[in-house]
Order: structure tokens, then C-alpha cells, then sequence
């Protein structure tokens, strides 16, 4: 049976040998025998075992199970169930970093829309990202309760078109003009700007807001702090808590 000095067992296993000397002395990983010098002396047992303590720090599991596990009995069980808790360890600390790789890509994808970059429009950009779910989701609504109205709109001009009948368009006239005007106002109580000059939050008259020129997250409105007009950053106000 081939034995392993501290120096070829840390070799073979690609550890320190301060590494094995330590699980020595922790009762991980106790020599087989003692050579007549006195030096460590390690089995081919010993290396599977080392093998598979490396495999379990490799997965991030604690050197203090790995000293209770060794210890115990039925390791088998235990290592099993020690590898499922920290698989969901992992797999939570997986989404986390994914979800903080999409932050970042997102912050570094409006950065470049930025002409003049500031600490300001970092903290605009982690403002407008921190509501940007809440933001689409009120999107969303509004295209889901305008649906009907676009659809009657439609239908009234089609059939006014086809018969000559123009009274479904009256009857849009009187419901789904107030209708829409009323989703605006809701809208635009939802939503709040930033300024890019002062990088203050304002919220600019519903006229204003209305009539501007806009794209799916910039409107050209007035900040009413410094008074700049131009595009400013359209986001979902945060409710005050």
C-alpha cells in the first residue's frame, strides 16, 4: 500500500501543505501512521478523503460541517444533504449576481444616452431603474383599459366608412374622449420628471405634459425649479413611505 508524505499528499491534492498540517490539527484529516522520523505519513484512503473534503470546500461548504460530517455517522446522508443546501445557496446568490448584472448593464446602457455625465446622473439613473418595473407595469394598464375604447374607435370609423351611418362616432365622441382624457390625468399623477440640469424631481402642469413632445422615457417639459425646458427623465413616482 503506496503512503504519502505531507508534501506529495498536498501536491496530489493541489493544497498548501500548511493546508494539511491545519486539517491535522482540526481533526479532519488525521496521518495514517508516523514514519519511525516521526513524519506524517498518509494512505491512498487518506487521499480520497482529501479529495473529497477539497470538493466539499470547492462547493462552499464550512470547514465546521466538514469536521462534524467527518465525525459523524452516515456521512454519505449528511454530505447529500449539505450539497442541497448549498446548491440553494448558490442558486440564490446566482440570481442575486444576475440580477445585479442587469442593473448594471441597464445603468451603463443610459449612461452613453448622457452627454454631460455627472455623480448627479447616476443617481438619476438608479432612481429612474428602481421604478422602472412599476413604470411599465403602469404601461401596460393603460394599454389594457384603452384597448376597448381604440377598438370601438375603429369600429365607429369602419362603419361610418361602410354605411354611412357616422352616429357610433358621436357616441366616441362622448365617452371614450372624456375616457381618455381621464387615463391622462391618471397618467400624469402616477408619473414624475427629472430634471437633467438640477437633477431635481418635478412634476410639470397636466397641460404641459400633455401637449410635449416625448419618446417612451424622455418628455420635453419645463423643470419648475431652474426652469429648464428640454427632455427630462419620465419615471414612476415613488410612494412616500
Amino acid at each position: 500500500m503506496s503512503l504519502y508524505t505531507t508534501g506529495e499528499l498536498a501536491k496530489l491534492c493541489n493544497v498548501s501543505v500548511r493546508t494539511v498540517q491545519y486539517y491535522d490539527t482540526r481533526n479532519i484529516l488525521k496521518p495514517s501512521t508516523l514514519s519511525e522520523g516521526g513524519r506524517r505519513l498518509y494512505s491512498e484512503d487518506d487521499v480520497k478523503r482529501m479529495e473529497i473534503i477539497c470538493f466539499l470546500r470547492e462547493a462552499g461548504i464550512s470547514l465546521s460541517s466538514i469536521e462534524e460530517l467527518i465525525a459523524g455517522k452516515e456521512p454519505e446522508k449528511v454530505i447529500s444533504i449539505l450539497i442541497e443546501q448549498q446548491e440553494r445557496v448558490l442558486q440564490q446568490e446566482l440570481r442575486e449576481r444576475q440580477a445585479k448584472l442587469e442593473l448594471l448593464l441597464q445603468m451603463k446602457s443610459e449612461l452613453k444616452k448622457i452627454k454631460s455625465f455627472s455623480i448627479e446622473s447616476i443617481g438619476d439613473i438608479a432612481y429612474m431603474l428602481e421604478n422602472k418595473k412599476s413604470l411599465q407595469k403602469m404601461h401596460a394598464f393603460l394599454v389594457i383599459t384603452g384597448l376597448p375604447i381604440n377598438i370601438y374607435q375603429w369600429f365607429a370609423i369602419i362603419y361610418g366608412i361602410t354605411t354611412g351611418n357616422w352616429w357610433p362616432i358621436l357616441g366616441y365622441i362622448l365617452i371614450g374622449i372624456p375616457y381618455g382624457i381621464g387615463l391622462s390625468i391618471y397618467y400624469f399623477k402616477q408619473v414624475i420628471y427629472i430634471c437633467p440640469e438640477c437633477h431635481r424631481l418635478f412634476q410639470p402642469t397636466f397641460k404641459e405634459a400633455l401637449f410635449a413632445d416625448h419618446t417612451s422615457t424622455l418628455r420635453k417639459v419645463t423643470c419648475t425649479h431652474c426652469g429648464h425646458h428640454g427632455f427630462c427623465i419620465e419615471t414612476y413616482r415613488k410612494e412616500e413611505k
